[in-house]
């Protein structure tokens, strides 16, 4: 069987648009005799709330008629994609998941998802009715079993253990499937593409069937999809591995066969630096925005958050803004100038000191027998923040923020100063790996000005000021926080791992104390297994025995 894999980039709500561009690759396609689309991708993945308001589902609804209707002109082609449909229960949630198979007109099969995920970004048990049926459906030469995402997933990796009773995959093995169709949106993060792989393969060898997995890509608010949709044969080895963060449709033959050397994992910087790429373009496009401003500072992160913008939406629709103040070295000036130039990015400069006199010269009189401290060092930050809204607001300019997720983590940053912004490029990108970052961004030649890599990093808010005053070194900080942060062991897990006791409680209590900070953050893009966001619910007023 001739099956098109439609790697694609919904949006979210755009219905209408959505369904044109099913009908456009359908046209393009029609020999096929299946054209698979991504999970829920009439509405775009995730609609959240969206799902809530009855005219979105009557929309969909629509969209789904007049998909029937426009089968009817193929003779060859079925349609198999993803939607959300009523249950026609007075009871629940009222909404399946499904993957719907249309061919001449007709709806072949409904199948349901029967596994809602509802761990870190998930929330789908919030919106959906479980699948109570799994059922496989014969279409032309092949018998089909169908499943949605996480129906693929109830394997014991990676949590160690079987999280739902049901295995749809097994069920529909049983039940006489001849191939394995998977329609996903499975969203990005380092290292994900290895363990989708090694699950479909297994899936593929266990029940000696070719799995194919169709994956949307894209990115929607802090998730970014990055597709590599697969077809694998019956003998776990890939026949076609489509590539990450791109459209791409692509016609496989389910008699096909693969080889144990075809497929080859992204490298994990390469993948992190096009992962952001298209977060920021498809943030700005999505929202309607064509222009960014950037508060460029002489440091490599807010280096690095220029290139990638300037990479996402071209040089010419980047701004930078340096703004010197009091403590502001004058490399710091001249290495954001060097940075610029390579570029070819637009370069403002707004000096800060004469403003920072004037807060200065209004609140000395009520800050009377108080010695200066970090008040005066935030002064600055948000004297900046405002700055740059206001350039936004004029001239319609979306802010970036530059905070990396080692800052963000420990609090090491300023509410309504430096975490000022519509999106927050890097705040799930440890420094550690920031620096990666630039390494893999100078690979052919230099971007990234050297002086501001070897640079100490400092906020220069005071004089000989640098980060390592208050932070632990960044290798030892990173560590400490992936144990805590994105795999949850506890102080005395960390500690037994040999690490300083009193380091180790100091950045769990920042980064517990420091909660309400991260609430009022931008939204981040998603490239770690656990970040600050929609992934991470953690009480604010709180109490924690350590």
């Amino acid at each position: 069987m001739k099956i098109t894999i439609c790697q694609l980039n919904p949006t979210i709500g755009d219905i209408k648009g959505n369904l044109e561009k099913m009908k456009k690759v359908i046209q393009q396609n029609s020999g096929s005799d299946l054209v698979v689309f991504p999970e829920l991708f009439l509405v775009g993945y995730p609609p959240r709330d969206l799902l809530e308001r009855k005219w979105v589902v009557q929309a969909v609804e629509q969209a789904i008629d007049e998909l029937k209707e426009f089968s009817k002109g193929f003779q060859s082609a079925g349609i198999l994609f993803g939607a959300p449909v009523p249950t026609h229960r007075n009871f629940g949630r009222g909404l399946y998941n499904t993957g719907i198979l249309i061919h001449q007109g007709k709806i072949i099969i409904i199948q349901r998802k029967s596994l809602l995920p509802t761990y870190d970004v998930f929330d789908e048990a919030r919106y959906f009715e479980p699948g109570e049926d799994i059922d496989v459906v014969k279409f032309k030469d092949e018998v089909l079993g169908i499943s949605i995402c996480e129906d693929a997933w109830n394997i014991s990796e990676p949590w160690q253990r079987q999280i739902y009773k049901v295995d749809p995959i097994n069920i529909l093995a049983k039940k006489g499937a001849t191939v394995f169709i998977n329609i996903s949106a499975s969203p990005f993060y380092l290292g994900k593409e290895k363990l989708r792989f090694k699950i479909f393969s297994d899936h593929a060898l266990k029940y000696r069937l070719p799995f194919i997995m169709v994956n949307q890509i894209g990115a929607n608010d802090e998730l970014i999809f990055d597709g590599r949709s697969m077809f694998i044969d019956r003998n776990g080895f890939a026949v076609d591995v489509l590539p990450a963060f791109e459209e791409c449709v692509k016609t496989v033959d389910t008699k096909d066969s693969g080889n144990a050397d075809y497929y080859r994992p992204q490298d994990e910087v390469e993948s992190l630096h096009n992962a952001l790429v298209l977060g920021i373009r498809d943030y700005m496009r999505k929202c309607g925005f064509e222009k960014a401003i950037i508060g460029l500072s002489g440091g490599i992160d807010s280096a690095i958050t220029c290139y990638l913008a300037s990479r996402a939406i071209g040089p010419e629709n980047v701004l930078s803004v340096t703004m010197p103040g009091p403590y502001s070295s004058k490399s710091s000036i001249e290495d954001s100038r060097k940075l610029v130039d390579n570029l070819g990015i637009k370069f403002m400069k707004i000096p800060i000191s004469q403003i920072f006199s004037a807060y200065l010269d209004v609140l000395t009189p009520h800050f009377k027998d108080r010695k200066e401290d970090i008040t005066e060092e935030n002064i600055q930050a948000r004297i900046r923040g405002n700055i740059l809204m206001a350039l936004s607001n004029k001239f319609g300019y979306l802010v970036l923020s530059t905070g990396n997720k080692s800052e963000l983590a420990v609090g090491y940053c300023t509410l309504y100063g430096d975490m000022t912004g519509g999106l927050a490029v890097i705040s799930d990108v440890p420094k550690t790996m920031v620096y990666k970052l630039a390494d893999f961004i100078n690979r052919k030649k230099e971007i990234i000005p050297v002086e501001i890599i070897k640079k100490v990093p400092s906020a220069e808010l005071k004089p000989g000021q640098t980060d390592q005053d208050i932070l632990p070194p960044y290798e030892i900080l990173d560590q400490v926080l992936h144990y805590y942060v994105d795999e949850g062991y506890s102080v005395q897990e960390i500690i037994n791992k040999g690490f300083e006791p009193d380091v180790v409680r100091w950045i769990v209590q920042a980064v517990d104390r420091n909660e309400y900070k991260r609430r009022q953050a931008a939204p981040g893009l998603k490239v770690t297994t656990k970040a600050f966001g929609m992934g991470r619910r953690m009480v604010i007023a709180a109490k924690y025995e350590y």
